[in-house]
């Protein structure tokens, strides 16, 4: 999908306290605050809705997922446990950035995908901040499957920046699926269309600040890890030819927010991973990183293996499991033998839910989420509608 120029103005875009609980420099929200609108429904209902009536995922909301004190106090020792790691990779990416697209004199502008990849576009703005002084803009902007990104907010970018220095930014891949979709939605305009991602076990990116699949505590939560704000929504009714694509902020939530402690607990660590940081993107610059594509490989073989119509039913990646487990009608989750304290929220959501977890060898991720193939209402397909699935 081409995006095709446009002289019509742009939207004001959003910024916390106002919209998110993000501080107003952290990030600008290319979005149409849809608050006022209600959009959830119950997981059953909203997906028979889309089965039925072949509606696209992006036109509602799933209800929130309210966490446990047992799971929150499951988030709190991942980002212990993983502060310094996570440190790291936020460290190598901005390093290999500024390596390989940062000029004498220019800058860069990050773009993250919200909303999974706006805390990750915050700790690299942070990055810059910290280790070279540099007030690095950041935006936050919608890409939906089907849809593509949203056309209105990169006429917004390239109002404002030139687009060869927008750098887009998200948490993790899973089998690629993101990243084919901004590949096809930026192609015929002066957008780099390269993903940038903390952790990349799909080998489906050149910009990556590790490819094993770990977990990055934000996936263990929604909104609240995520300054409050929902998935994006694209509705005909809602959001006209040239608004932003909307989001809804979920200020009734603030109890039990954690999104400034989750980018507080990370950077706290920029000082003890500076010289590993730096260390690490150089090796990484000087290597071959051509994506191989690893991850959609394995997808295809274990659909293929647990007789599954589409890969758009299997979610690979710690990150992706997590998302299967809190919003979508999991079927089993499939865990590589022997990994360890990564997966405890993983167990625990799959315990609480009723869903199997079945170990097994040879699996490229820390674990796999699979969708019910025959009763999931809310299988979504390439094109964002449902896949139906017949029952044999």
């Amino acid at each position: 999908m081409t995006t095709k120029p446009s002289t019509a103005t742009t939207p004001r875009p959003l910024h916390g306290p106002d919209f998110s609980s993000y501080r107003a420099d952290d990030v600008t929200w290319l979005l149409t605050d849809l608050s006022g609108v209600e959009l959830e429904a119950p997981t059953e209902e909203r997906e028979e809705a889309v089965q039925s009536g072949g509606a696209h995922y992006a036109e509602s909301l799933p209800v929130e997922y309210q966490p446990s004190p047992e799971y929150q106090e499951l988030f709190q020792q991942a980002l212990t446990a993983s502060a310094r790691r996570i440190a790291l990779a936020v460290g190598t990416v901005a390093e290999t950035l500024r390596l390989e697209r940062l000029g004498d004199g220019g800058e860069l502008v990050l773009a993250s995908l919200a909303r999974a990849g706006t805390p990750v576009g915050i700790l690299i703005r942070r990055w810059f901040a910290f280790a070279y002084g540099v007030d690095t803009p950041h935006y936050a902007v919608s890409i939906i499957r089907g849809r593509g990104i949203d056309p209105v907010a990169l006429r917004h970018l390239a109002a404002h920046h030139d687009p060869a220095q927008v750098v887009f930014v998200d948490g993790w891949t899973g089998k690629g699926a993101i990243t084919r979709e901004l590949a096809e939605a930026l192609a015929g305009t002066p957008f780099n269309p390269e993903l940038a991602v903390l952790a990349d076990p799909g080998g489906c990116v050149r910009t990556y600040g590790t490819r094993d699949d770990f977990l990055i505590p934000s996936a263990c939560l929604n909104s609240t890890v995520s300054g409050l704000i929902s998935r994006t929504v694209l509705r005909a009714d809602l959001i006209g030819p040239d608004d932003f694509h909307g989001a809804k902020f979920y200020r009734e939530l603030a109890g039990a927010d954690v999104s400034d402690a989750f980018v507080s607990a990370v950077a706290g660590q920029f000082e003890a991973v500076r010289e590993e940081a730096l260390a690490a993107a150089a090796a990484l610059v000087a290597q071959d990183r051509t994506p191989d594509w690893a991850g959609w490989a394995a997808v295809e073989r274990i659909s293929a293996e647990y007789g599954i119509d589409s890969v758009n039913l299997v979610k690979p990646g710690v990150g992706e499991t997590t998302r299967v487990m809190l919003r979508r009608v999991p079927w089993r989750v499939l865990a590589r033998r022997g990994a360890g304290a990564d997966l405890d929220h993983v167990r625990l959501l799959a315990a609480q839910r009723g869903v199997p977890v079945e170990e097994v060898d040879d699996l490229p991720y820390s674990c796999v989420g699979l969708i019910h193939p025959r009763y999931s209402r809310g299988a979504t397909g390439a094109d964002g509608t449902a896949v139906k699935v017949e029952d044999n």
